[in-house]
């Protein structure tokens, strides 16, 4: 496979001097080998790469990146024209090369995807991941592009792409209207304010807007130089053949592809978080009896309750907590359709970290446990595991387990209840 980057540098060399453009692209930090262990996308290339290394890098980028940062030997980027080039290049890439530490762009189905349909007069749609795996999405594809983290940027790069390439996305084709419904045929509204190349009142042929189409394509695949040489040829046969209203509709298209206007995308890109998910698990029963145990997330310091899982014990556990704690884990960890955490966190001592480690390391997955260990009042007393990450997600750690003991009493009082009345 052809190496992404344009350039790269050691880690050291880099740390020395910053040499890394002050330009939008997409930077890679690369293991002793020349794997892939991140890729991200960047305003500013010089800027975004040299915030990882700022002392406090655990608060502001979360215990997975500071983890990968350990094995990070050498830095390469590749620069884009625009800041919207940059985020369909990102997406593009981490498809391609599944980066280990990208694993929120990998799992969560709640991303969106950049549909082309495959019909006469393709449409170009926002559709979330778990659409199309679930078959609730039913229009033939053609073509897939993603999946995209923030479905925001998503929105306002679409908005960019159609001003250069207008295409359709609800609208019927003139073609395909009956012959009474074609004498009442009007422009959509799209077409009137010039987003739709008029596929509704019959404006352009399908291989002229299979041209559209295809320039969509090259764009989301970081092919501009080809739209551009396409394009630069076709203005001068216009030209040369006194076409001169297409050849200016040309020029047009030309100069905005040289010219992107993505100022919304780069203030997008200055505000965007990085989500620090936490999942904190505990088990509940009586004796032994109608066991159950139950996951709950934290993320940006606040509980995501429509994240919650509940379990009904399968195994024999006999009121071993240990046993019990290790099938929650293997079965929560066999779902790679739900976003992965950086941190997990277990009700209780270093039996329970020890468990919680070991089942993650036969998995081959690799994330921070930190423990919560209580009093004889069953209050939180500490935090065991890494220390850094004790200290920096303490109350996160905290109230995500909180809310898995609520959690799991009630889902257990629920269970008790619904024995006792059969």
């Amino acid at each position: 496979m052809k190496r992404p980057w344009e350039k790269k540098v050691s880690l050291k060399a880099f740390q020395k001097k910053n040499s890394l453009p002050e330009h939008p692209g997409v930077y890679f930090f690369l293991g002793a080998s020349d794997e892939v262990l991140y890729i991200g996308k960047a305003t500013s290339l010089r800027d975004r790469v040299k915030s990882y290394f700022m002392q406090d890098i655990l608060a502001t980028r979360g215990p997975k990146i500071s983890l990968m940062l350990e094995r990070v030997v050498q830095v390469a980027y590749r620069h884009t024209d625009s800041v919207l080039e940059a985020l369909l290049l990102e997406s593009e890439l981490i498809k391609d090369h599944q980066p280990p530490y990208n694993t929120d762009a990998k799992d969560d189905k709640s991303y969106y995807r950049v549909i082309i349909t495959k019909e006469k007069f393709p449409r170009v749609l926002m559709v979330r991941e778990r659409d199309l795996d679930q078959g609730k999405f039913m229009l033939p594809v053609k073509y897939a592009f993603g999946p995209f983290p923030n479905g925001g940027s998503l929105r306002d790069a679409l908005k960019i792409i159609r001003k250069l390439f207008p295409f359709r996305d609800k609208c019927v084709p003139y073609a395909e209207l009956t012959e009474k419904q074609k004498t009442k045929a009007r422009p959509c509204f799209s077409a009137q304010i010039g987003l739709c190349p008029g596929v509704c009142s019959g404006a352009l042929t399908a291989s002229a807007y299979a041209r559209n189409i295809n320039h969509i394509r090259l764009f989301f695949q970081g092919k501009k130089n080809m739209i551009v040489r396409e394009l630069t040829r076709d203005m001068a046969k216009a030209a040369k053949e006194l076409r001169f209203e297409e050849a200016n509709e040309i020029k047009r298209t030309l100069f905005g592809l040289q010219h992107i206007q993505d100022m919304v995308l780069v203030k997008n890109d200055m505000e965007e978080e990085e989500r620090h998910r936490i999942e904190a698990f505990d088990v509940a029963h009586l004796q032994g009896d109608q066991s159950v145990g139950v996951m709950t997330v934290v993320q940006n310091s606040h509980s995501r309750n429509e994240n919650y899982r509940q379990f009904k014990l399968r195994g024999k556990h006999g009121g071993n907590d240990l046993t019990a704690l290790e099938e929650i884990l293997r079965r929560r960890f066999a779902h790679p359709e739900w976003p992965f955490p950086e941190i997990v966190v277990v009700d209780g001592g270093k039996a329970q970290l020890h468990v919680a480690e070991r089942v993650l390391e036969e998995l081959g997955i690799s994330i921070p446990v930190l423990g919560v260990v209580k009093n004889e009042r069953h209050r939180p007393e500490r935090l065991i595991g890494p220390e850094a990450l004790a200290e920096r997600f303490k109350k996160e750690a905290l109230l995500a387990n909180a809310e898995a003991h609520r959690f799991a009493i009630t889902f257990h009082r629920k269970r008790r209840r619904g024995a006792f009345l059969r």
